[in-house]
């Protein structure tokens, strides 16, 4: 769906008509938001974002989200939760796929063995060396998930 010779904010903007057109009241709210997001940081920054910081942007984005769904389960408010993960939906779309847990779980696999023996005292330095091979490979990773294979794999999961 998203085209890579177009910014991410140039395909929200174009994917926005087309949601205004369709009268897709969700997708257009998700957005609006999406692209007020990119347009702050960018003020922020006060330069154009390049492919890494937008992506970075949306990445926030859906970790905002599935805090909000799990705040919403344990109040009770199931369709707010429905609401948060259908904006999660749209919102990876604009992002490269997400790597599977299998993926994951050899890239920890790997560092760990490159770092010799690491204890659970080594959490620290393992995670900052997963992540930092996950990223230069430019796979799109939730930091928990990969925190959760860290820590079963130095406890010898």
């Amino acid at each position: 769906m998203l085209v890579r010779s177009m910014g991410i904010s140039e395909q929200v903007q174009k994917d926005m008509v087309a949601a205004m057109r369709s009268r897709d009241e969700l997708r257009l709210s998700t957005l609006r938001m999406v692209k007020s997001a990119l347009k702050n940081k960018e003020i922020e920054k006060r330069a154009p974002l390049d492919e890494k910081e937008g992506q970075q942007v949306l990445s926030t984005l859906i970790k905002q989200r599935r805090d909000s769904i799990e705040q919403f389960q344990k109040g009770g408010r199931q369709e707010l939760a429905d609401k948060e993960a259908a904006e999660i939906g749209i919102i990876e779309n604009y992002l490269p796929k997400a790597l599977g847990e299998q993926d994951i779980t050899a890239t920890v696999k790997a560092t760990i063995a490159e770092m010799g023996s690491p204890t659970m005292k080594d959490m620290g330095a393992a995670m900052k060396n997963v992540m930092a091979k996950l990223q230069a490979s430019g796979a799109r990773v939730e930091g928990k998930t990969v925190s959760d294979i860290v820590k079963k794999t130095l406890e010898g999961g």
